[in-house]
Order: structure tokens, then C-alpha cells, then sequence
């Protein structure tokens, strides 16, 4: 018995919401394995650091007390010279990341004031891919940029300053910085409405006061958190210090001196010297975790300065 076209047609009516509830959850199904990978892969990582990390405490040769205070930091030493104090690398790294935030926060801030609020559209266009090519050089190369180019001529200019310092790797970090800060600040101060600036012209305010009374202050949320994650990208570099900042560690606040930071303590450590398992290869990994908890703080502050102080507009 031949079907009647109006049976035909619910037939192929159900076999198309099948097909199409079966290719729904087919891409479900793989968008979730791919919102999955990010999530399993931190757990690996968390998962690595910590077991080496405890192991490293275990040893009897290790005080958390003095991990947290002594001013020595020789775990690749001699057993009789070693010393397990993290806070010269902390100190190294906090000199390198205050240089940088120092160049990198006027700058950026200033660069997305003008791209923002003042820059015409052909010159936007042009300025922001130059932006988007100093995000895009390799690190390595301003490692070596910092020391062969910016080294020599503070050294004509600072007396007294040592061929790795923390000036010459904090000064081109800076400018490493500068793009993170500048596209998240446009995009914060682009998200202003354009009323509130007219709002703001109609009360006789200038070009200038609307823009740091009113454009500014409404978009410090999204301004600040860009200042928090360029904090933490300095923070987490490697080569540029490795190469410019030397490897030596050295608890001082003399930006003259050659330190150390967590990085490029790693780096050192992860040549390959040092036996698997031995208390030199764990230090890297309680380094690691140091450097790893200090950027998830510094990434939990900006999400939660953003959720408290965005403003949101209807």
C-alpha cells in the first residue's frame, strides 16, 4: 500500500528533526570536548607542580619558614651552600615588573586616550596594527634588543649600572606591555555610550574634561584590569629578563644591580643540569607554583574588579 503525500510528508518531516537533533548534539558534543581541553590541561599542569612541589617541602634540607623568609636562594649549590630562600627571585621580578608598569601604564593609557577619544578613523587604522606588530615580536629578540642596544646607552647615562640589570628589561617590557593595555582600555572607553558624552558636552564641559571626567572614570573598570593583566604578563616573562636581567639572585631594591627573577631562574634550572627528582629539579617546580599563584591572584583581582565596578549601560 503506497503512502498518501500527506503521510510522505511526516515521514520526511521526522526524519529531518532527527537528523537535526542528532547533528545538535554532535556539535554539543564537540564544543564541550573543546571548552574541555583548557579545563583538563590546568588541571595537568596544577596537578604536576603540586606533586613536585609537596615533594620539595618533604625534604628535610627545605623549611617552609625559610622558603618564605630566608634571603638566599642557592638550591643549585653545593649541599653545604645551599639555601632555599624565594624572595630575592620575588624581589627581582617585582623590580622588572614595577620598570615596566612604569613605561608601559602612561603610554598605553595615553595611546588609547588618543585612539579612542581623539584619533581620526584613518589614523586609528593605521595605528593599531602597528600596535597589534609589537605584540607580534618574538621576545627573544627584545631580550636582545635590552642588552645590546638599550644597555650600552643607559650605561653612558646611570652610573654605576651593571651590563644585566632590571632598568634596560623593565624599560623594553614595557613597551612588551604597552599593546595589552592600550587595545583593552580602547575597548573599554569605545564602550562608553555616546550619549553620555553628549550629555556631558551640553553642560559645557571641553574635549579634555569630558574625556578624564566622564569617558575615563566610566570606563576604569575595564582601564584597570588591563593595568592587572599587564602586571601579570610581566610577571610571567622570560626571555627578555633571562637575557637583560641577568641570573644572578640578589634580594635588592637597586635597580642598578643584576638580579634574578622566578623566570629566569627556571630557565637556568631547566637546562638540563640538574638529575630528575634531585632537590635542584623540585626547586624549579616550588618556583613554578610560586609564579603560578601569584599570576592566578593577580587574574582573579581583574575579573573581580570587573565584575564590581563595570558600569552597565542600557
Amino acid at each position: 500500500m503506497q503512502p498518501t503525500p500527506k503521510q510522505a510528508a511526516e515521514a520526511i518531516g521526522i526524519n529531518k528533526s532527527i537528523s537535526r537533533n542528532v547533528g545538535d548534539q554532535l556539535i554539543r558534543l564537540v564544543l564541550f570536548l573543546a571548552a574541555s581541553v583548557s579545563v583538563v590541561t590546568t588541571i595537568a599542569v596544577v596537578y604536576s607542580l603540586s606533586a613536585e612541589t609537596i615533594s620539595f617541602f618533604l625534604d628535610p634540607a627545605v623549611s617552609l619558614w625559610e622558603f618564605l623568609t630566608d634571603r638566599r636562594w642557592t638550591p643549585l649549590f653545593g649541599e653545604s651552600q645551599r639555601y632555599f630562600g624565594i624572595s630575592p627571585l620575588i624581589i627581582g621580578t617585582l623590580n622588572v615588573t614595577f620598570v615596566a608598569l612604569v613605561v608601559g601604564i602612561p603610554l598605553g593609557l595615553g595611546s588609547a586616550i588618543y585612539l579612542s577619544e581623539f584619533a581620526t578613523a584613518r589614523t586609528r587604522r593605521t595605528i593599531m596594527p602597528l600596535l597589534e606588530i609589537l605584540a607580534g615580536i618574538p621576545t627573544v629578540v627584545l631580550g636582545y634588543f635590552a642588552l645590546f642596544f638599550v644597555t650600552p646607552i643607559l650605561r653612558d647615562i646611570i652610573p654605576g649600572l651593571n651590563l644585566f640589570n632590571p632598568i634596560s628589561a623593565g624599560l623594553v617590557m614595557g613597551f612588551m606591555i604597552l599593546p595589552t593595555i592600550s587595545s583593552i582600555s580602547v575597548d573599554s572607553m569605545q564602550a562608553v555610550p555616546r550619549a553620555i558624552r553628549e550629555a556631558a558636552y551640553g553642560l559645557g564641559a571641553s574635549r579634555v574634561e569630558v574625556v578624564l571626567k566622564v569617558v575615563v572614570p566610566a570606563a576604569l573598570s575595564g582601564i584597570v584590569a588591563s593595568f592587572i593583566l599587564a602586571m601579570s604578563r610581566a610577571i610571567g616573562e622570560t626571555m627578555i629578563v633571562a637575557l637583560a636581567a641577568g641570573a644572578k639572585p640578589t634580594f635588592t631594591f637597586d635597580l642598578r644591580e643584576t638580579i634574578a627573577t622566578m623566570t629566569s631562574f627556571i630557565v637556568q634550572a631547566a637546562k638540563g643540569d640538574q638529575p630528575a627528582g634531585s632537590i635542584g629539579s623540585r626547586a624549579l617546580y616550588a618556583v613554578g607554583s610560586t609564579l603560578f599563584l601569584l599570576t592566578l591572584m593577580l587574574n582573579i583581582a581583574s575579573n573581580q574588579i570587573v565584575r564590581r565596578y563595570a558600569e552597565r549601560y542600557e
